[in-house]
């Protein structure tokens, strides 16, 4: 998308300017774009696999947690007796 913007924003400059002034114009407007902290598709596809799999293991230590804070329930109560 960052791509495709900064394209369409060089195909809107007049013909006449050089390749250098192209190039600044390109560069501020990535860097615009990293200011406001936009991330690309494939960044953010990224991203979601992260959480989802982060979110997965995140479920199996709340299991275990649960297994664990029972077992320590039934020893405490074992104990007492």
């Amino acid at each position: 998308m960052i791509d495709r913007l900064a394209k369409t924003i060089q195909g809107l400059l007049p013909q006449q300017l050089s390749d250098d002034i192209r190039r600044n114009v390109d560069a501020a407007v990535r860097a615009s774009f990293e200011k406001m902290g936009l991330v690309t598709r494939e960044e953010l596809e990224v991203q979601e696999v992260l959480l989802v799999r982060t979110r997965e293991q995140l479920q199996e230590l709340e299991k275990q947690i649960k297994v664990l804070e029972q077992a320590l329930r039934e020893r405490n109560e074992a104990d007492a007796k």
